[in-house]
């Protein structure tokens, strides 16, 4: 009798498998088909997803081309920019500190950098290392400070000092990528090295990580990386500038590929434990994904309007929200033509991670709810790509509808109130640096801290547009201001003024 029980129970056992690997093969092929889809819909060069469940790599999979011109094929050691989705990592390493009994997560910041100041005396004095992960210390953004110049780390921090408040302390949330500098500075301080070797040792070795780089400007010495795009409205789709700035480098600068990912999501949905390794205590891992800001409808994500959350927080690099009455914590990651998207849902043991390099790719969110549904839930009654892909294009074409107006409102015929020549000169910003004026070839030319220069086209009256960013692809606009003299006294540049010293 206790034979052919063993025999029934191993012939059960053998079925239930047998219908998880036809379970899992049924769902690789339709998450298969809808990222195909999406690709040829999105038009995106390259791409790369990779599903954990249950402790378990259950679909890894790469698409398309590094380059447009040299179609190469993307493989499963390619490096992408991981950009936003960083920050969870600097969390995870500012935990180990905390394991290691070199900081606490209540330490004040001015604690661990005398250095640190900010425009609100109250906040530089209270502000806690847990603070710089959760985007609600009461600064307005400031991320002008990276993109329109090349400033060290300490420098740029000692900028930052002259962003204005904008909210009390705890009371609100700016989304906030200088503060993970200061995270990483933090990182470094407490343990003795650099922020990026910390990370190595401490997470990228120990999950053999082999390929991922925390200074984004090493890819192009190991090799193996894909080419930036976006979609531009006139020109189709064009390659862009690396926009790899890492003095800001625990904001959003690792690089990493499929294989590296795979690993790294093993490790979060094992809670912290690499094998039989235990990388980061279970206390410290929960902490790590405990709701520390909570968000109204601003800084969430528009795809809120498809999933319908009830509840919006941010943790410790991750957002969060409710998905099918479930806590999902998730992020993104976009910089200039790269995109990325990482997803967990522990209480279903599966994680989602999708890399691509097309700017703001949107088949990234369609990727990660598609897979939360089949593997989390094997539910296919959503149609997620389609969902998302007109989500996304009414935004679009409200964009245009916007450029349209604003040419609409152009005012034609009007002139600039001086000769060009007039407008020419050195202007400075406290926080931004220098913007030098001068007229080149019968044409104005803003130049921003010898780092980045537009050339100006005259809008109307003392607005000027410049050409075309390389990274972003946008024409910004450049508005001058007179004096009770007459004469030009200060230029306004994406929400900042400039004024003139000479």
């Amino acid at each position: 009798m206790k034979k052919y029980k063993f025999l029934f129970l191993l012939l059960l056992t053998f079925g239930f498998n047998h219908f998880l690997s036809a379970q899992q093969k049924a769902n690789n092929n339709k998450l298969d088909a809808m990222i195909v889809q999406g690709m040829s819909d999105w038009k995106v060069p390259g791409l790369a997803a990779i599903v954990v469940k249950d402790g378990e790599v259950v679909f890894q999979k790469t698409y398309g081309v590094k380059n447009l011109e040299t179609k190469e094929p993307v493989d499963g050691n390619t490096l992408f920019n991981m950009a936003s989705t960083t920050k969870a990592v600097v969390a995870i390493a500012m935990g180990m500190l905390v394991d290691d009994g070199k900081l606490k997560w209540d330490d004040k910041v001015v604690d661990h950098l005398p250095y640190f100041k900010l425009s609100d005396p109250y906040i530089t004095a209270d502000a806690r290392v847990k603070d710089l992960l959760t985007h609600n210390l009461g600064i307005g953004n400031a991320d002008a400070l990276w993109t329109l110049d090349s400033l060290s780390t300490k420098e740029t921090i000692k900028r930052f000092q002259f962003a204005k408040k904008t909210y009390p302390l705890r009371g609100g949330f700016t989304y906030q990528n200088i503060m993970y500098t200061v995270a990483g500075e933090v990182i470094a301080a407490a343990s003795g090295k650099p922020w990026n070797e910390f990370v190595t040792e401490r997470i990228f070795d120990p999950l053999e990580m082999t390929r991922t780089q925390a200074l984004a400007s090493a890819i192009f010495k190991v090799g193996n990386y894909v080419t930036p795009y976006a979609n531009d409205p006139e020109d189709g789709l064009v390659k862009v500038d690396y926009g790899f700035s890492d003095q800001i480098g625990p904001a959003g600068m690792i690089c990493s590929s499929a294989n590296d990912i795979s690993k790294y999501l093993t490790f979060l949905v094992n809670d912290g434990v690499h094998k039989s390794d235990t990388l980061v205590s279970p206390k410290t891992f929960k902490y790590l994904f405990e709701p520390q800001s909570f968000l109204g409808s601003s800084g969430t994500y528009p795809t809120n309007a498809l999933t319908k959350p009830n509840w919006n927080t941010y943790s410790m690099g991750w957002f969060q929200q409710d998905y099918k009455g479930h806590k999902l914590d998730f992020h993104t990651g976009s910089l200039f033509g790269l995109v990325a998207i990482a997803g967990i849902m522990h209480d279903k043991n599966v994680a989602v991670y999708v890399f691509a390099n097309l700017d703001h790719a949107e088949l990234r969110h369609a990727i990660l709810y598609k897979a939360l549904d089949l593997y989390g839930f094997n539910d296919d009654s959503r149609d997620w790509h389609t969902e998302v892909f007109n989500l996304y294009d009414g935004f679009k074409k409200k964009n245009i509808e916007a450029s349209k107006k604003k040419i609409s409102e152009r005012v034609n015929g009007s002139k600039p109130s001086l000769p060009l020549e007039g407008y020419a000169g050195s202007y400075t910003n406290k926080m931004l640096g220098t913007g030098k004026i001068s007229l080149v070839d019968t044409k104005l030319r803003v130049n921003l801290n010898d780092f980045i220069s537009y050339d100006l086209e005259h809008w109307h009256f003392n607005t000027f547009m410049t050409n075309k960013d390389s990274r972003f692809l946008e024409k910004l606009s450049v508005h001058f201001e007179l004096n009770a003299d007459g004469k030009i006294n200060q230029f306004e540049l994406m929400g900042e003024v400039f004024s003139k010293t000479e």
